[in-house]
């Protein structure tokens, strides 16, 4: 059973940058897509970025398209999610989630993906 388990989140100001880890139990996980996920109070849980098994294909939600940079290292089974200029908006609980998934498909929804961490906070006052 693949493990996540996400660090890097904490309270920021506006314009700062984060990078959030997800270090991963299994160096199998070197085939598996890997994405970010936040969900904020009161709303649906959000797709934030994706990366495929060998990081050679990315996708990116709409909301922080341009401000931020998903990437991974498979010799340390952890992917990392850069985040700058950040908003107040972006004030959610970030969750890392992943699939077996030995291909350049990649999915943008909850669904597709097997595995999640618990997740760590951003919050990001103005």
């Amino acid at each position: 059973q693949l493990q996540l388990v996400e660090s890097g989140g904490g309270l920021v100001q506006a314009g700062d940058s984060l990078r959030l880890s997800c270090a991963a139990s299994e160096s199998t996980f070197r085939r598996y897509e890997a994405g970010w996920f936040r969900q904020a109070p009161g709303k649906e849980r959000e797709f934030v970025a994706t990366i495929n098994w060998s990081g050679g294909v990315v996708d990116y939600g709409d909301s922080v398209k341009g401000r931020c940079t998903i990437s991974r290292d498979n010799a340390r089974n952890t992917v990392y999610l850069q985040i700058n200029n950040l908003e107040p908006e972006d004030t959610a609980m970030y969750y890392c989630a992943a699939v077996y998934r030995y291909s350049d498909y990649i999915g943008r929804s909850m669904w597709d993906y097997d595995y999640w961490g618990q997740g760590t906070q951003v919050t990001v006052s103005s």
